[in-house]
């Protein structure tokens, strides 16, 4: 059986190596589908929600009206920190792909019920584009 929650936040980012419109400083609403796979425990469900909910909803509130940044980007970095803005540091480039695996993983180390089996995260940066993978776990 499968089930699925949604999640969305407001997040900026830049691609500083991009050869188009996304090297500049821009935001996204970014919308995200987790689904979780796994067998019907007796109390009939796969996961509560609320539980789901709350393995989730801290990372998303650390990315909400934040910048996500790349290491790398120093200026930036700089920039933000002269701003004194929310952001959050990562060791990858800021690309839909890349913030997909980020919660996945986050996802799978969390503390899931033993019936669970597979995790599958979409990520759409806009309307009319996502990334998307899953685990079997």
């Amino acid at each position: 059986m499968r089930i699925a929650k949604e999640f969305n936040w407001e997040m900026g980012h830049r691609l500083p190596e991009h050869f188009g419109k996304c090297k500049n400083i821009h935001g996204h609403s970014y919308k995200m589908l987790v689904e979780i796979e796994g067998d019907v425990m007796e109390n009939g469900m796969v996961m509560d929600y609320y539980h789901l909910k709350d393995a989730i909803e801290p990372l998303v509130e650390k990315l909400d009206h934040a910048f996500l940044t790349y290491e790398g980007d120093k200026e930036v970095i700089d920039f933000l920190i002269k701003m004194n803005s929310k952001k959050m540091i990562v060791n990858f480039q800021s690309t839909v792909e890349n913030i997909t695996r980020f919660f996945l993983e986050e996802i799978r180390k969390s503390n899931l019920p033993k019936n669970i089996h597979k995790i599958k995260v979409r990520v759409c940066e806009t309307p009319d584009d996502y990334a998307e993978e899953e685990i079997t776990i």
